[in-house]
């Protein structure tokens, strides 16, 4: 449910941005307001306390972010509060950021490796997937887990590439279970 709330809203931003030729700005903004929801998260629980009315919130919205946003983005954070999605505002504002990135050829990779890799090979698999995909930038994000014995684990979007020693153990297992001696 919270994806499906996500890429609704999320796609209602991008629309919006898209159609006001400010997908640069709103970014540049929406960036700025995740940081911001980050470092405090007090303003997540007060937003989202059940026993604080709608009005109180919307109240505090204009408040605390009045003349510091855009009056397109701050009537978007109002609609999310209105509907009760303010839950959601991470997944909201994540998803309208993939899109924007997406719009502008920058592809997101999510890599995983059971080591640490040097500098040289960071760049060898970023020139590797800039070849195999159509992006014109990556934005790498690496992470090891020594859990995956060796090899590595490449996620772009829903595209998952699964090249680790586990996960071939795993297949070897599965097969052997199948033989019947």
């Amino acid at each position: 449910m919270a994806k499906l709330v996500g890429a609704t809203y999320g796609e209602a931003l991008f629309e919006l941005a898209v159609e006001e030729g400010r997908e640069e700005a709103f970014l540049g903004e929406v960036i700025q307001l995740r940081e911001l929801l980050l470092e405090n998260p007090d303003f997540g629980r007060l937003m989202n306390h059940p026993k604080i009315l709608k009005e109180e919130k919307l109240k505090v919205l204009g408040e605390v972010f009045e003349g510091r946003i855009s009056r397109e983005l701050l009537g978007f954070l109002d609609l999310i509060v209105a509907k009760d999605r303010y839950g959601e505002i991470d997944a909201i504002l994540d998803y309208f950021v993939d899109k924007v990135k997406q719009l502008k050829g920058i592809g997101i990779a999510y890599v995983s490796t059971a080591l640490e890799l040097s500098e040289a090979k960071k760049k060898e698999i970023e020139s590797k997937l800039l070849g195999t995909t159509s992006f014109q930038k990556m934005e790498m994000h690496y992470q090891v887990d020594s859990a995956l014995i060796g090899g590595m684990v490449i996620r772009i979007g829903d595209r998952v590439v699964d090249g680790s020693v586990r996960s071939k153990l795993s297949e070897l297992q599965r097969e052997l279970l199948k033989v019947q001696v």
